[in-house]
């Protein structure tokens, strides 16, 4: 073919997540799916192992996770589903075939809305949303006396509920396959049906990456990459893959169908296998599990069970005039929001001045202990109950803000209340200009030079008595109260 020119290219992106489900029993059998950190090959059974006559039983919450996911990700769910056997021989999956679906996947015809910077929101086709279980996982080794490598099989794996998420063929850049991935993975944490780490390998990606001349509608051939375990990862394979490709066709060459592997020390991605087809895996009906039919009353009984999802969040912060930076931050995950939300109600006075007053103590106090624990929101002892009480405090001029702080900090220790820390510690707040005008004098009095330049008309000079009559008073000097005896005793 003639060359053509990197920029003349558009690229077609298509995603297939795998995420496993936080079901507590796997897929088939009754197991643990609570193997992490387990010795391998404890948590298994006939089931699981592929034994020859044993009978797989369907997981009904691993059922009802699908069905949740497919209507957060505005998908149809069928009303028959059934499972097959995809037969193919590897060493992580002893019996020879996997539990998926092939014809008749349990969600299809969806879409997610991708929001990259600079360009309008898109929706992103899915095709389709289907359970599958996992397979084994392989350790390689090698023998430190004779250098030869080996691999191990740890069965502990397999069975685990896996759902498998099918894009449409609809990204057109790596940035929105990003966008994507971060959007499917929040929602998945928010409804509450799986973990979603890259990094543990509980949300995986494979991404099928072809090139075109822009304004053609048919498509190049597509290569698939795999072993991406990061977001970054995802986003650089396809960049590599871009230019990769780019320079084939601009050579003259052709891509050929096949699987490749991201090398994320290299920065590159390389051949694997030529890629298979659906007809090489040999589908057939899964003959030991019954089809699966979903009625209306069922989808709904489930749809009801979905809480309003981070969109739709961040929508209706927005409209409650926090800016898109805190309507993006506090929607993120469900965790921040439930517990915004529940300071919201907690506080008195109409919801967009409560929205304002708890963004500021969920972004600021609650945030900060958030981010040195590691741990939810939910786990605060600090409730939202007790830290709306701690702002009717600072709002009522009982406290400072300054002193609020420290407040929460002792709250967030011991799950007292706001005024049992206060009464315990003496920390009310010094309001009258007699108990402060003591403090005020000595301030003034030690900062000769600071007088001097206040009263040549630097403003800025009276920051340094105001901060060495807070530090004197711990904070719980009202600090109009000793603006307006700092200015009365500089003119004296």
């Amino acid at each position: 073919m003639a060359a053509v020119a990197a920029t003349d290219f558009e690229t077609v992106i298509g995603l297939e997540v795998h995420c496993q489900l936080i079901t507590k029993s796997k897929m088939f059998c009754g197991c643990s799916t609570d193997y992490s950190g387990a010795a391998p090959n404890t948590h298994v059974c006939p089931v699981c192992l592929g034994m020859p006559g044993v009978l797989p039983v369907i997981n009904e919450q691993a059922i009802r996770f699908i069905v949740e996911t497919g209507l957060a990700l505005n998908c149809r769910i069928s009303s028959f589903s059934k499972f097959d056997r995809k037969n193919y021989h590897y060493p992580d999956l002893m019996k020879g075939y996997q539990i998926s679906q092939y014809d008749l996947p349990v969600c299809v015809d969806g879409w997610l809305e991708v929001h990259v910077e600079g360009a309008a929101p898109r929706r992103i086709g899915i095709t389709r949303v289907h359970m599958e279980e996992d397979t084994a996982r392989l350790l390689h080794r090698t023998d430190p006396a004779t250098g030869e490598g080996y691999s191990l099989v740890d069965v502990n794996r397999s069975g685990t509920p896996l759902m498998e998420i099918v894009s449409e063929p609809d990204m057109r850049s790596a940035a929105e396959a990003r966008d994507y991935l971060v959007r499917l993975r929040q929602i998945l944490r928010y409804i509450g049906v799986s973990d979603a780490n890259m990094e543990e390998g509980n949300f995986r990606c494979d991404a099928n990456i072809s090139l075109r001349p822009r304004g053609r509608a048919d498509f190049g051939s597509k290569v698939e990459v795999k072993n991406m375990n990061s977001f970054r990862a995802v986003h650089d394979a396809i960049i590599f893959e871009e230019k990769r490709q780019a320079a084939v066709l601009n050579a003259g060459g052709s891509i050929p169908q096949e699987t490749r592997g991201w090398i994320d020390e290299r920065g590159e991605t390389v051949s694997q296998r030529s890629k298979e087809d659906a007809n090489d895996y040999r589908y057939f009906p899964e003959p030991d599990l019954p089809p699966l039919t979903f009625t209306e009353p069922y989808v709904e009984s489930v749809r009801a069970l979905l809480p309003q999802l981070p969109e739709a969040r961040r929508q209706g912060l927005l409209a409650l005039g926090l800016s898109e930076h805190e309507a993006s931050t506090l929607s993120e995950t469900r965790d921040r929001a439930d517990y915004f939300d529940a300071l919201v109600a907690a506080l008195p006075g109409d919801r967009p001045r409560g929205a304002r007053v708890a963004a500021n103590w969920v972004l600021g106090e609650a945030g900060r202990w958030a981010n040195a624990t590691g741990e939810p929101l939910s786990a605060l002892r600090a409730t939202p109950a007790r830290v709306a009480e701690l702002a009717g405090l600072v709002e009522a001029g009982t406290i400072t803000a300054a002193v609020a702080k420290d407040v929460f900090e002792q709250m967030a220790r011991t799950g007292e209340s706001a005024a049992a820390v206060v009464q315990a510690g003496g920390l009310a707040q010094i309001s009258g200009a007699g108990e402060l005008e003591g403090y005020v004098r000595d301030a003034i009095a030690a900062n000769p030079k600071a007088v001097a330049d206040y009263r040549a008309g630097k403003e800025a000079a009276l920051n340094s008595f105001f901060g060495q009559v807070m530090k004197a008073t711990s904070g719980r000097a009202n600090p109009e109260t000793v603006r307006e005896l700092l200015r009365a005793g500089l003119k004296e």
